[in-house]
């Protein structure tokens, strides 16, 4: 019985080792990793200030993680994709910018809208011109700064009815921003969420007009992402009912 017993032990101690050779080197059934490593975000300028604040949010939730956010116009970031610049996702501010990047090929999966924005007037603190509605901007000698049409937020523009010869076109909204806090200009079409971010600087002046044009924002991960998990998990993460909390809180629209 001694050696039947003393044979049974030997048994258990090789399994035991044989179970802990390298078991550390495994995640046990069912778990998952966490991401790590580099994350490279091209996103919307209008995005800035919500973005911020949510890469800071995924940061302390994935240590490990280094977040890069690019921030420019649609238009320009879509081409920069389809040109083979290296990312891993893609927020966009209209679906129309997204579907280049699709028709492309460069998508992996269909976009998801996760905000929703519309247009106002940014006008200098206090509104010195006297600016009320859309027609307003057509008084004479009224310096207006737009976003090039090909930048959603000149789309949009285009679409509300917006018949106005400005100054200067911009290629992206903080640029057509940028003009007002600067006093180059008057005014400009922007979006809301833009003028609440720089209301220390800026008024806001609503026009119904903007309610035809008002922009879907998509996100994607991308096909050929350096780190496609955590490009999912990014993506999963700004589609949250938390972060959602902050979209709407920086003055984004529930999708």
């Amino acid at each position: 019985m001694r050696r039947v017993l003393a044979g049974l032990a030997a048994v258990a101690v090789l399994a035991a080792a044989a179970c802990g050779d390298g078991g550390t080197d495994e995640p046990e059934a069912g778990t998952t990793t966490a991401p790590k490593g580099d994350l490279v975000v091209l996103a919307a300028a209008s995005l800035t200030e919500a973005f911020t604040r949510i890469q800071q949010d995924f940061r302390a939730a994935h240590p490990d993680l280094q977040v890069t956010i690019s921030y420019g116009g649609s238009s320009a970031l879509a081409q920069q994709i389809t040109a083979g610049a290296p990312a891993d996702v893609f927020a966009a501010a209209s679906p129309a910018t997204m579907q280049t990047v699709v028709d492309a090929g460069d998508a992996a999966g269909d976009p998801a809208v996760f905000v929703r924005n519309q247009l106002v007037i940014a006008t200098a603190k206090g509104n010195p011109r006297g600016i009320r509605t859309l027609g307003d901007l057509r008084k004479p000698g009224l310096k207006v700064a737009l976003c090039a049409e090909q930048v959603p937020c000149g789309a949009a523009a285009k679409k509300a009815g917006v018949d106005v010869e400005p100054v200067t076109l911009e290629q992206d909204v903080k640029a057509a921003l940028a003009k007002v806090k600067l006093g180059e200009v008057d005014a400009a079409l922007v979006y809301r969420t833009d003028v609440k971010a720089a209301a220390a600087d800026v008024d806001g002046v609503e026009f119904p007009e903007s309610a035809r044009a008002i922009n879907d924002y998509p996100i994607v991960a991308l096909r050929n992402a350096p780190n496609p998990s955590a490009a999912a998990a990014f993506v999963a993460f700004v589609r949250s009912e938390k972060e959602l909390r902050v979209l709407t809180d920086a003055g984004f629209q529930k999708p």
